[in-house]
Protein backbone atom coordinates (compact mmCIF):
# COMPACT_ATOMS: atom_id res chain seq x y z
CA UNK A 1 0.00 0.00 0.00
CA UNK A 2 1.16 3.51 -0.72
CA UNK A 3 1.71 6.05 2.00
CA UNK A 4 -1.24 8.06 0.67
CA UNK A 5 -3.58 5.05 0.81
CA UNK A 6 -2.43 4.26 4.32
CA UNK A 7 -2.84 7.90 5.34
CA UNK A 8 -6.38 8.09 4.03
CA UNK A 9 -7.28 4.78 5.70
CA UNK A 10 -5.93 6.01 9.05
CA UNK A 11 -7.82 9.29 8.66
CA UNK A 12 -11.06 7.41 7.92
CA UNK A 13 -10.48 5.28 10.99
CA UNK A 14 -9.96 8.29 13.23
CA UNK A 15 -13.09 10.03 11.91
CA UNK A 16 -15.23 6.89 12.34
CA UNK A 17 -13.92 6.37 15.88
CA UNK A 18 -14.51 10.02 16.79
CA UNK A 19 -18.03 9.80 15.40
CA UNK A 20 -18.69 6.74 17.57
CA UNK A 21 -20.03 4.49 14.84
CA UNK A 22 -17.00 2.57 13.63
CA UNK A 23 -18.89 -0.68 12.94
CA UNK A 24 -21.60 1.07 10.90
CA UNK A 25 -19.07 3.08 8.88
CA UNK A 26 -16.93 -0.03 8.30
CA UNK A 27 -19.92 -1.99 7.01
CA UNK A 28 -21.17 0.85 4.84
CA UNK A 29 -17.76 1.69 3.39
CA UNK A 30 -17.22 -1.95 2.49
CA UNK A 31 -20.60 -2.09 0.73
CA UNK A 32 -19.97 1.20 -1.09
CA UNK A 33 -16.51 0.08 -2.24
CA UNK A 34 -17.97 -3.18 -3.56
CA UNK A 35 -20.78 -1.35 -5.36
CA UNK A 36 -18.38 1.17 -6.92
CA UNK A 37 -16.05 -1.64 -7.96
CA UNK A 38 -18.94 -3.44 -9.65
CA UNK A 39 -20.12 -0.36 -11.56
CA UNK A 40 -17.55 0.58 -14.19
CA UNK A 41 -19.17 3.92 -15.11
CA UNK A 42 -19.37 5.05 -11.48
CA UNK A 43 -15.83 3.89 -10.76
CA UNK A 44 -14.54 5.78 -13.83
CA UNK A 45 -16.42 8.94 -12.85
CA UNK A 46 -15.08 8.95 -9.31
CA UNK A 47 -11.55 8.30 -10.57
CA UNK A 48 -11.68 10.93 -13.34
CA UNK A 49 -9.44 13.79 -12.18
CA UNK A 50 -10.54 15.83 -15.21
CA UNK A 51 -14.00 16.13 -13.65
CA UNK A 52 -14.11 19.03 -11.20
CA UNK A 53 -13.97 17.98 -7.55
CA UNK A 54 -17.41 19.50 -6.96
CA UNK A 55 -18.90 17.28 -9.67
CA UNK A 56 -17.32 14.14 -8.18
CA UNK A 57 -18.65 15.18 -4.76
CA UNK A 58 -22.12 15.72 -6.20
CA UNK A 59 -22.04 12.26 -7.80
CA UNK A 60 -21.28 10.76 -4.38
CA UNK A 61 -24.07 12.78 -2.75
CA UNK A 62 -26.57 11.77 -5.45
CA UNK A 63 -25.68 8.07 -5.30
CA UNK A 64 -25.44 7.73 -1.52
CA UNK A 65 -28.18 10.13 -0.37
CA UNK A 66 -30.41 8.47 2.27
CA UNK A 67 -28.60 5.13 1.79
CA UNK A 68 -25.68 5.47 4.21
CA UNK A 69 -24.81 7.51 7.27
CA UNK A 70 -23.67 11.10 6.88
CA UNK A 71 -20.24 10.06 8.11
CA UNK A 72 -19.85 7.43 5.39
CA UNK A 73 -21.15 9.75 2.69
CA UNK A 74 -18.74 12.47 3.83
CA UNK A 75 -15.78 10.08 3.85
CA UNK A 76 -16.51 8.74 0.36
CA UNK A 77 -16.98 12.32 -0.85
CA UNK A 78 -13.62 13.27 0.68
CA UNK A 79 -11.89 10.44 -1.14
CA UNK A 80 -13.56 11.31 -4.46
CA UNK A 81 -13.06 15.07 -4.28
CA UNK A 82 -9.38 14.78 -3.40
CA UNK A 83 -8.75 12.74 -6.53
CA UNK A 84 -8.48 9.34 -4.85
CA UNK A 85 -11.75 7.87 -6.14
CA UNK A 86 -9.86 5.31 -8.20
CA UNK A 87 -8.28 4.03 -4.99
CA UNK A 88 -11.51 3.74 -3.01
CA UNK A 89 -11.36 -0.07 -2.72
CA UNK A 90 -7.70 -0.02 -1.62
CA UNK A 91 -8.34 2.70 0.95
CA UNK A 92 -11.38 0.90 2.35
CA UNK A 93 -9.49 -2.42 2.53
CA UNK A 94 -6.68 -0.72 4.43
CA UNK A 95 -9.24 1.00 6.67
CA UNK A 96 -10.91 -2.34 7.47
CA UNK A 97 -7.53 -3.95 8.22
CA UNK A 98 -6.52 -1.06 10.50
CA UNK A 99 -9.87 -1.19 12.33
CA UNK A 100 -9.52 -4.94 12.85
CA UNK A 101 -5.91 -4.64 14.01
CA UNK A 102 -6.95 -1.95 16.47
CA UNK A 103 -9.42 -4.35 18.03
CA UNK A 104 -6.96 -7.29 18.02
CA UNK A 105 -8.68 -9.16 15.21
CA UNK A 106 -7.57 -10.59 11.89
CA UNK A 107 -9.49 -9.70 8.74
CA UNK A 108 -10.97 -12.59 6.78
CA UNK A 109 -12.35 -11.79 3.34
CA UNK A 110 -14.99 -14.32 2.35
CA UNK A 111 -16.12 -14.50 -1.28
CA UNK A 112 -19.31 -16.45 -1.90
CA UNK A 113 -21.86 -16.60 -4.70
CA UNK A 114 -24.72 -15.62 -2.40
CA UNK A 115 -24.95 -13.42 0.69
CA UNK A 116 -24.24 -15.29 3.93
CA UNK A 117 -26.84 -15.23 6.69
CA UNK A 118 -25.93 -13.79 10.06
CA UNK A 119 -25.84 -17.33 11.51
CA UNK A 120 -23.51 -18.53 8.74
CA UNK A 121 -21.22 -15.55 9.30
CA UNK A 122 -21.08 -16.20 13.05
CA UNK A 123 -20.32 -19.91 12.59
CA UNK A 124 -17.66 -19.17 9.98
CA UNK A 125 -16.06 -16.51 12.19
CA UNK A 126 -16.01 -18.94 15.12
CA UNK A 127 -14.44 -21.71 13.01
CA UNK A 128 -11.81 -19.34 11.59
CA UNK A 129 -11.04 -17.97 15.05
CA UNK A 130 -10.52 -21.50 16.33
CA UNK A 131 -8.23 -22.42 13.45
CA UNK A 132 -6.19 -19.18 13.52
CA UNK A 133 -6.08 -18.72 17.26
CA UNK A 134 -7.30 -15.11 17.12
CA UNK A 135 -10.64 -13.34 16.76
CA UNK A 136 -11.68 -12.77 13.15
CA UNK A 137 -13.50 -9.86 11.56
CA UNK A 138 -15.38 -11.13 8.48
CA UNK A 139 -15.62 -9.08 5.33
CA UNK A 140 -18.18 -10.82 3.09
CA UNK A 141 -18.07 -10.18 -0.66
CA UNK A 142 -20.76 -11.54 -2.96
CA UNK A 143 -18.95 -12.84 -6.04
CA UNK A 144 -21.09 -14.80 -8.54
CA UNK A 145 -17.94 -16.20 -10.17
CA UNK A 146 -17.43 -18.41 -7.10
CA UNK A 147 -20.50 -20.45 -8.25
CA UNK A 148 -20.85 -22.39 -4.99
CA UNK A 149 -19.12 -22.61 -1.64
CA UNK A 150 -16.74 -19.88 -0.48
CA UNK A 151 -13.17 -18.69 -0.83
CA UNK A 152 -11.70 -17.20 2.35
CA UNK A 153 -8.53 -15.13 2.55
CA UNK A 154 -6.84 -14.31 5.85
CA UNK A 155 -3.62 -12.40 5.26
CA UNK A 156 -1.59 -14.58 2.89
CA UNK A 157 -3.63 -17.72 3.56
CA UNK A 158 -6.35 -18.75 1.10
CA UNK A 159 -8.92 -21.39 2.04
CA UNK A 160 -10.67 -22.40 -1.15
CA UNK A 161 -13.89 -24.25 -0.44
CA UNK A 162 -15.48 -23.33 -3.75
CA UNK A 163 -17.46 -25.81 -5.77
CA UNK A 164 -15.10 -25.33 -8.74
CA UNK A 165 -12.06 -26.35 -6.65
CA UNK A 166 -13.87 -29.34 -5.18
CA UNK A 167 -14.88 -30.53 -8.65
CA UNK A 168 -11.32 -30.08 -9.95
CA UNK A 169 -9.99 -32.15 -7.06
CA UNK A 170 -12.55 -34.87 -7.75
CA UNK A 171 -11.58 -34.84 -11.44
CA UNK A 172 -7.90 -35.19 -10.54
CA UNK A 173 -8.70 -38.03 -8.13
CA UNK A 174 -10.57 -39.92 -10.83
Amino acid sequence: MSDATNGYARALLEVAKADGNLDVVKSELTAVAQAVDANEALRASLADRLLPAAVRGQIVDDVLANKVSDTTRGLVSLIATTGRGGQLAEIVNEFVAAAAAGSGKAVATVRSAVPLSEDQQQRLAAALAQSTGSAVDLQVVVDPSVVGGAVTTIGDTVIDGSLRTRMNKMREAL
